[in-house]
């Protein structure tokens, strides 16, 4: 029986094919350089910024933290936008919004002005994380090119936060502290047309109205507990209101979301989602790998510095091991995963970063640049393999046309863990810290319970005591931040063991399924008929098994059964000429003016 090709041939360009979707991972790559490099680079310049603009605790306070937290709070309104109104669309405003955010911040001569700013960047960021990788889903329908791809948006992802306080410092060291900022601007005056002309736009099924409430709620909610959780990790009492205040809230409009979005016909985020084992689960290890990942960081950056006593810039220099790692795991990625499946990829990752993580027990009062190296090394080499292997798991689960609420969901765990391992490992390490200062003969208990907050303080302490009080003050606090250190990379190997448990509910192969209706479309595209017999060229007809060889070794193909396949095995419903779903996702390439449909 002759059946008739209902699917639109592909237009050039569009997502899915041809050497040009490379270039568009090159332009997503260099937007979430930018995006990654403006939260780590601020951190070296803050001694340099409070001495210009003298700002108060508070301010200083928001200054830091305003970017991280409206950018994760507002990653699931922008990604479920996205998929609505066109991601390219969102994508291109969060260029324009974060060049002009750069430039004010960089020119800023009040604390208001500068918090004003950076409020400002986090809603560009918040456009444009999510975008990338939608995007990216959009760009490489296959899943073998997609790993590849998803291997080099993290490794990017990787070298930008690592990079930061190297580039901060320097120039820091060299010009003054706005110029962190500036660099925003060419590189956003540059992409932004490159963007324009290179991005396709892509979105989401338009079913229904935009949930403006829902998402408002799953803003204020996020906001309320990444708040809460880095006034935990700042120090202040888990119970005090002040913190409990915002955790509560968050936690309560959170569920009230998830209830809002269960009811509705068209909801923003489909929570069937999270009822796929392997999408929970890559979440869940996303969180994980980042609480252990920036805890340890900012607990190693105080180490090298502190203890050591390296300058901003040597310290960012000493953290390059664990750049090149992550880069090398991202790049061989898509291989390792293909070769052994996602559950061990993810789990051996977590044992890996634990192993290192003990290694670094071994850090002591004393520089040991090997020991260090190693350790760095095996960290970035781990961590990178799980994100990597987490977040591919996570975005090959949810379906194309729910992209960006998958990647807001993302990205939104990611920060959740950064802001988790910063209060976690935080708390753990300043009650190992606290207790050694108690009782330091000659200092008086003022000044013991002031040096107790952290080691930078207890230095200032120690340097105004003077005399033999404040050399055992002094040296009293380097055995117990040394100590302090070791406790909370022996917790963070504990956390990171229960990762790689959690990591066997994922799937022991890489499936590449077949889908039928991007099969038929790219068929079409080749002028090529589903039913056609093999051609002189080789190619197959859609729905023919692939050999080993070509679904790629240790990815295994899976044919997606049709909308009514289930329905006519079951006898609830006649046999049907197969057609292409009226849900059909629309891309176009960029400039072409036509509606999405």
């Amino acid at each position: 029986m002759s059946r008739t090709n209902t699917a639109p041939a592909r237009p050039p360009g569009a997502t899915g094919g041809g050497a040009n979707r490379w270039v568009v991972l090159v332009v997503l790559c260099v937007s979430l350089l930018v995006v990654a490099l403006d939260a780590t680079i601020l951190h070296v310049a803050i001694p340099s910024l409070t001495e210009d603009l003298r700002p108060s605790s508070t301010a200083l306070l928001w200054i830091v933290d305003a970017y991280p937290l409206i950018c994760a709070s507002l990653l699931i309104l922008f990604g479920t936008l996205g998929d609505r109104v066109g991601r390219r669309r969102i994508l291109l405003l969060g260029y324009a919004l974060f060049g002009i955010a750069s430039a004010v911040a960089a020119l800023a001569t009040e604390a208001s002005v500068l918090i004003g700013a950076r409020v400002l960047l986090g809603v560009g960021g918040a456009m444009i994380m999510p975008a990338t990788l939608s995007i990216l889903r959009a760009v490489f329908p296959d899943r073998r090119e997609r790993a590849t791809a998803i291997g080099v948006w993290t490794a990017v992802a990787a070298i930008g936060a690592a990079t930061g306080p190297v580039l901060g410092g320097f120039l820091v060291e060299h010009y003054w502290w706005g110029s962190v900022f500036l660099i925003n601007i060419p590189l956003m005056a540059l992409i932004l047309p490159l963007g324009r002309r290179l991005l396709p736009e892509s979105r989401g099924t338009a079913d229904g109205p935009w949930d403006v409430l829902g998402a408002l709620m799953a803003a204020a909610g996020v906001l309320g507990c990444v708040l809460g959780v880095k006034r935990a990790g700042a120090g202040d009492p888990i119970l005090a209101l002040p913190t409990a205040g915002p955790l509560l809230l968050g936690a309560v409009l959170l569920v009230l979301f998830v209830r809002r979005q269960k009811r509705r016909t068209h909801p923003l985020i489909d929570i069937r989602l999270f009822s796929r084992a392997a999408f929970t689960t890559s979440v869940g290890c996303i969180v994980l790998a980042m609480l252990a990942l920036v805890g340890l960081q900012l607990i190693a950056v105080q180490y090298l510095q502190l203890v050591l006593g390296l300058s901003p810039l040597e310290t960012g220099l000493r953290l390059l091991p664990l750049t090149f790692a992550a880069m090398a795991a991202g790049a061989t990625g898509s291989y390792t995963l293909r070769r052994i499946g996602p559950r061990r990829m993810v789990g051996w990752g977590f044992v890996l970063t634990a192993a290192a993580v003990l290694l670094l027990t071994f850090m002591g009062q004393h520089d040991r640049p090997l020991l260090l190296t190693v350790g760095f090394v095996l960290l970035g080499f781990g961590l990178q393999t799980t994100l990597f292997s987490a977040y591919e798991s996570m975005l090959s689960e949810a379906p194309q046309r729910s992209a960006g609420a998958a990647a807001s969901i993302g990205e939104t765990s990611y920060q959740l863990g950064a802001g988790m391992g910063t209060a976690l490992l935080g708390s753990v390490m300043n009650a190992a810290y606290a207790p050694g200062l108690a009782a330091v003969p000659g200092v008086p208990e003022e000044a013991s319970r002031a040096a107790a907050n952290s080691l930078g303080e207890a230095y200032q302490v120690a340097g105004q005591l003077g005399g033999a009080a404040g050399g055992a003050l002094h040296q009293a606090a380097r055995h117990a931040f040394v100590g302090g250190l070791h406790i909370t990379l022996f917790v963070s190997a504990g956390l990171l063991l229960l990762g790689a448990v959690m990591a066997r509910r994922l799937p022991r192969v890489m499936e590449c399924p077949v889908d039928v209706e991007e099969a038929v479309e790219a068929m079409s595209a080749e002028g090529f008929g589903p039913d056609e017999p093999r051609g002189a060229d080789g190619r197959r007809g859609v729905g023919e098994p692939r050999g080993p060889h070509e679904s790629g070794e240790g990815c295994e193909p899976v044919r997606q059964p049709r909308p009514t396949e289930a329905a006519e095995r079951s006898g609830l419903a006649e046999p049907s000429e197969p057609r292409v779903p009226a849900t059909r996702e629309a891309i176009e390439p960029a400039g072409s003016g036509r509606p999405a449909h």
